[in-house]
């Protein structure tokens, strides 16, 4: 006999929909539930200047445009905060799903500032709301092999901007320190920016932005020396969307907040720390 389903229903919601997490989310999810889960309605606040039209970008991947953030949520299961590249958006884009008690995804970078990130957990947890957000780095296969916690140093090289980008390098890095970071140093140039994350203890990590063609890569020693060097070779992307199929599912957010609190703390004061270079400049919340 065959198994019967309810289709669980996905909302986007995004600053404009002709952007790649978009494109590329739903067949992802619809692929990694089994069919289970797909992305139904969309809301999108501006057309992308110069790209696809909300209106037209969803009639390309069939999924069914609507006029405000409410209806998103009202007819959505679970709910999805895009803007990956524009997380000033984020708090007024996420108001209303973390109202709902709904499980919400909210995609990196989560927030502009830790301000921002401790009132978004906020309204989450006043209202019951699961919810969390991730970079999709944080789920390389490579980067499991780690034992958290055991990390002593730590020199990360990744492509990208600073602003956009830092995010992939951060997350890896708080979550295998699984130490508070105390304080950041900008030490880069204008073409290669690098950071400084002192951990306390003797525990260290520095991150390079070293070009376009870089891999996502990191050394990591231990207390006793003992060195591995790790590519982000796997397919990561895809290993994030099983966890999110999983946090839907169940309800329970596989990142801690603390931890996504720590990551935007230190892209923040990483990019204060780019005003005055090889100068410690201390992290609030310690």
């Amino acid at each position: 006999m065959q198994e019967v389903f309810h289709l669980k229903k996905i909302g986007f919601i995004d600053y404009y929909l002709d952007e790649f997490h978009a494109d590329k989310y739903p067949a992802w999810i619809e692929e990694a539930s089994g069919g289970k889960m797909k992305v139904q309605y969309a809301y999108g606040k501006i057309d992308k200047p110069g790209g696809t039209s909300n209106a037209d970008w969803c009639k390309q991947h069939g999924i069914e445009l609507v006029d405000s953030i409410e209806e998103v949520v009202e007819k959505s299961d679970y709910l999805v905060v895009l803007s990956p590249d524009n997380p000033e958006f984020h708090e007024e884009l996420s108001q209303l799903p973390l109202e709902s008690g709904k499980p919400t995804y909210i995609d990196k970078t989560f927030a502009p500032d830790r301000e921002t990130a401790l009132r978004l957990f906020q309204l989450a947890e006043k209202h019951g709301t699961p919810m969390y957000s991730t970079s999709a780095l944080r789920f390389a296969e490579e980067y499991e092999q780690v034992e958290k916690g055991s990390v002593h140093t730590i020199a990360s090289w990744g492509p990208g901007k600073m602003d956009n980008y830092m995010i992939h390098q951060v997350e890896p890095i708080v979550m295998m320190m699984k130490s508070r970071p105390r304080r950041v140093m900008y030490t880069g140039s204008a073409q290669t920016p690098s950071l400084i994350i002192d951990f306390g203890e003797g525990k260290q990590a520095s991150l390079h932005h070293l070009g376009g063609n870089c891999p996502f890569m990191l050394g990591v020693s231990d207390a006793s020396g003992n060195c591995r060097i790790l590519t982000a070779e796997s397919n990561f992307f895809m290993k994030f969307i099983e966890n999110l199929v999983g946090f839907f599912d169940s309800g329970i957010p596989a990142v801690p907040s603390e931890e996504t609190i720590d990551v935007i703390t230190i892209i923040e004061y990483g990019l204060k720390a780019s005003e005055t270079p090889f100068e410690w400049l201390e992290l609030p919340g310690q």
